[in-house]
């Protein structure tokens, strides 16, 4: 049982406004991130400020996603809408985004730390596939015993083995695992927009400096801490972030990516 401390529910709190969410549920009892679908839903709504509504029509009323039923389609929409918000006033979204268009090979990594940020059992299941080396077979068994110890009994047997294989999918739509029945842990492609993605995570989190290049979205990014540099350092020549580097003192800012009043929201929580 996790006791929350006082200060860790307000910087929850103070995530939550830019897109975190610290729910107990998650998608991934009853599906995978849905990377096809988040696809062809941001290829269908082009615009980069459309609004929630627009990506609730285009599934409900336009049926982008080829769904048979509007019971399903609106499933569809809210499972969307937990993963990744949908919403361009929600950072998290609007950096994903922004960044979405700008660096498509970087697409699979940058809706894995979006989930990531929104989805607690995909969360908690990261330090279980990171603790893998590559080569080494993460079976779903050994995932449904993962979960379950975390909080045991929770899931039914049932349920323990869907929430598993989706969790598998994930990490598989993400490049961390490989392989369709047997799942092996893989590298994942990091890019220019996947590292921007992890450090602005990290950097509304509260860290700065080097520390931003060694938090868990930056462990998402599976490459060393000098790869990561010089693709930050790619990143700020293209204007998504800015770079500053002297010896060992590291500043990394995002003047593309944060709004005036979400500067000073993170200036209040400091």
């Amino acid at each position: 049982m996790h006791i929350m401390t006082d200060a860790k529910v307000s910087g929850e709190n103070k995530l939550e406004r830019l897109g975190f969410s610290y729910e107990r549920g998650g998608v991934h009892t009853a599906r995978t991130m849905m990377l096809v679908e988040l696809r062809a839903l941001l290829s269908y709504v082009d615009k980069a400020d459309a609004a929630r509504t627009e990506y609730l029509e285009a599934i409900q009323t336009a049926n982008c996603l080829g769904k048979r039923s509007g019971k399903t389609r609106a499933l569809t929409f809210r499972h969307l809408a937990d993963l990744y918000a949908l919403d361009p006033n929600l950072l998290v979204f609007r950096a994903l985004r922004f960044l979405w268009q700008r660096d498509v090979d970087g697409q699979p990594l940058l809706a894995a730390l979006c989930a990531y940020s929104r989805d607690p059992i995909l969360r908690a299941s990261a330090p279980f596939v990171f603790g893998f080396q590559e080569g080494a077979t993460v079976t779903r068994e050994a995932m449904e015993e993962f979960i379950d110890a975390q909080e045991p009994g929770r899931f039914s047997k049932a349920t323990l083995k869907s929430t598993a294989q989706n969790i598998n999918s994930s990490w598989t739509q993400s490049g961390h695992l490989v392989g369709r029945v047997r799942k092996v842990r893989a590298r994942a492609a990091s890019t220019p927009g996947t590292v921007s993605f992890a450090l602005l995570l990290g950097y509304v989190s509260g860290l700065r400096g080097e520390s931003l290049f060694k938090s868990d979205f930056s462990r998402m990014l599976d490459c060393s801490f000098e790869k990561t540099i010089e693709m930050a350092e790619d990143a700020s020549r293209r204007g998504w972030i800015s770079l500053k580097r002297v010896g060992q003192v590291v500043e990394v800012l995002f003047p593309s990516l944060l709004t005036a009043q979400e500067m000073e929201w993170l200036r209040e929580q400091n």
